[in-house]
């Protein structure tokens, strides 16, 4: 009996002692209440800016030289010289090509001798009609002679009118031979050498002229977009502006010249026309680029840069940073995006501060610390695309 009750004190004992260190353990393994709080996350934060911002409508669009010349011969020719360098910049009559002129020197001299004939020929009749018309009074000739003479003087003076005007044709055939630029622009690739006989109605043109400066773009709008369009133009010119095809880099500001006439119907849009001074020869034709047609500005107008937009399941939204530090999600409508900024219709005020980096960690009612922009604490990726990448 004795036995059996110090062995029950015994393990007594040995059970609160160990409830007493599992206790002390636990005690020891929890955290103090200040370590439970999360971290402030790190992040780059951008005030939202106020500006004036333009209406813009984009659409894709093809450069089209202002004038383009196929270079033709009108008479046909030897090709004696060749006036232009490939590539070259002309104006309008600089020299494109030099055909063999003696063939139309000789037709021009021969026509003038001719109306010298008849011009000599002319006077020689104007005297025998002048001596005829008195001995007619006198009965010394007959009224058929004097007839004669003035039918005689009537067709040498057709004769002059002809050669004169033969004169002109071979003055102009001989001007021919030498073929000038009508226009001024950039020479292309030559199509015909120095020796080679040309001749009207040839396909092959000697040389193309594109005219550059200034240069058209066409584009086209959704058919949507014309009342806006017509409205906007019926209040002045407007602005267009042309960027390369990544929308990146500005090329080129000009002005809408025109509105096509019609409406695709199979595509349901509509061209538009607009002119460039291509001062620097930013544009080339055939190049495709795209085209902003301004038709309005948005005074006082919110933005924020692009990165700062989130896409959730009710739309897009922003962080934005509250003045105890924390975020929350604040939905916004957008307007249009134009520069890397977004036009912020409804949703932020003048003075807000949105998270523009680091919103991947982010929820309503975080704690957020800004950073530099190039701090490499802030997360720009999930973990995921992290992963992946």
């Amino acid at each position: 009996m004795k036995k059996t009750l110090v062995v029950a004190g015994v393990v007594a004992v040995a059970f609160t002692g160990g409830l007493i260190a599992w206790r002390a353990r636990g005690a020891s393994s929890e955290p103090p209440p200040q370590a439970t709080m999360q971290a402030p996350v790190p992040i780059v934060t951008t005030k939202v800016q106020v500006a004036d911002v333009p209406i813009v409508m984009t659409g894709i669009g093809t450069v089209e030289p202002y004038n383009v010349v196929d270079v033709h011969t009108q008479v046909t020719g030897t090709i004696e010289r060749i006036g232009f360098v490939e590539g070259q910049t002309v104006h309008p009559g600089s020299l494109i090509a030099q055909l063999d002129p003696r063939p139309y020197q000789a037709a021009l001299q021969q026509a003038e001798a001719s109306l010298a004939r008849d011009q000599a020929n002319l006077t020689n009749a104007q005297a025998n009609l002048s001596r005829y018309v008195p001995l007619l009074k006198e009965g010394f000739s007959t009224p058929q002679q004097v007839a004669d003479q003035v039918a005689t003087v009537s067709e040498l003076q057709a004769a002059i009118t002809a050669d004169k005007a033969s004169i002109f044709n071979a003055k102009t055939q001989l001007s021919y031979t030498t073929i000038t630029s009508p226009i001024g622009g950039v020479t292309g690739i030559r199509r015909v050498d120095v020796g080679n006989i040309v001749q009207p109605g040839t396909t092959t043109p000697i040389v193309t002229i594109t005219q550059i400066q200034p240069i058209s773009v066409v584009f086209t709008l959704p058919q949507s977009a014309l009342p806006a369009v017509q409205a906007a133009m019926a209040k002045g010119t407007l602005t267009t502006v042309a960027y390369d095809q990544d929308d990146r880099t500005k090329l080129a500001q000009g002005a809408l010249l025109l509105v096509n006439n019609t409406v695709n119907e199979s595509s349901g849009t509509v061209q538009l026309k607009a002119t460039f001074p291509n001062k620097n020869r930013e544009l080339w034709p055939g190049e495709f680029i795209n085209v902003q047609l301004i038709v309005a500005t948005r005074h006082d107008g919110i933005t924020v840069p692009l990165a700062a937009l989130q896409q959730g399941q009710d739309g897009q939204f922003v962080f934005r940073v509250l003045a105890d530090g924390t975020v929350n999600e604040q939905p916004v409508v957008v307007g249009e995006s134009l520069d890397g900024r977004a036009l912020i219709n409804s949703g932020l005020q003048p003075g807000d501060t949105v998270v523009a980096a680091g919103q991947y960690r982010l929820n309503s009612g975080v704690r957020v610390a800004e950073v530099s922009a190039n701090d490499p604490e802030v997360q720009t990726t999930t973990e995921a695309s992290a992963g992946m990448l």
